[in-house]
Order: structure tokens, then C-alpha cells, then sequence
């Protein structure tokens, strides 16, 4: 993945807001929800939640398709995945103490190696 990917994503995903319409898109998976539905959830005015849902869509967090008169959002999980994959491969070299901290936060047990 390109830096400037990585750094529009993680700018992107700088934002208050924009962290907690991540996270609400996450428990909708592919089934996502409407940009409404989005907004009355997260308690943001339809032109704000406008601007924060394009800069997650610019930056490959999320994706938004038609269905009739809707808007719907879901995460692009991919794009999460190749954001974490590049910091933790390429910016954190894969170092042990990292991914162990990764392990701890998502309950995963910690791996001991061989």
C-alpha cells in the first residue's frame, strides 16, 4: 500500500466522529445502513455527516452503494486491513512487542513461538 494511502486513512480515521461512524459500520456489516440512519445514530446534521462520510469513502474506509432513494454505507474491510497491515508490517517491522499488544487488545492469546 502506498504512504499516502496509509496517511489519508489514518487522517481520516483522526476524527471523533468519523472513529465512531467506523465503529457503528462495523457491528452493520455488509448489510451497512443508510446515511439517515447514520446520522440519527450519531446524532450529526446531514451536511456534517456528508463531509465525514466522503473523507472515509476518499480514503478507502468505507463504501456506499444505491438502494432506491438510499444511501447505504458499509466498512470497506480491506481498506481497515491494508491501513493496520501497512503500520504494523512496514512502519513497526513486525516487532514483537507490538503484535503482542495487538494480540492483548483484540483477545487473542499472545503467541510463544516455536
Amino acid at each position: 500500500m502506498e504512504q499516502s494511502k496509509v496517511l489519508a486513512a489514518l487522517s481520516a480515521l483522526s476524527h471523533e466522529s468519523r472513529l465512531e461512524l467506523i465503529r457503528l459500520l462495523m457491528d452493520k456489516g455488509d448489510e451497512g445502513l443508510a446515511a439517515g440512519a447514520i446520522g440519527e445514530a450519531l446524532g450529526i446534521g446531514a451536511s456534517r455527516l456528508s463531509f465525514h462520510l466522503s473523507a472515509l469513502e476518499q480514503a478507502g474506509l468505507i463504501r456506499s452503494r444505491r438502494a432506491s432513494r438510499n444511501v447505504i454505507y458499509v466498512v470497506d474491510r480491506e481498506g481497515i486491513g491494508r491501513t493496520l497491515g501497512f503500520l504494523l508490517a512496514d512502519c513497526c517491522k513486525g516487532d514483537a512487542k507490538v503484535m503482542a499488544c495487538c494480540r492483548e487488545a483484540s483477545g487473542q492469546p499472545e503467541d510463544n513461538g516455536p
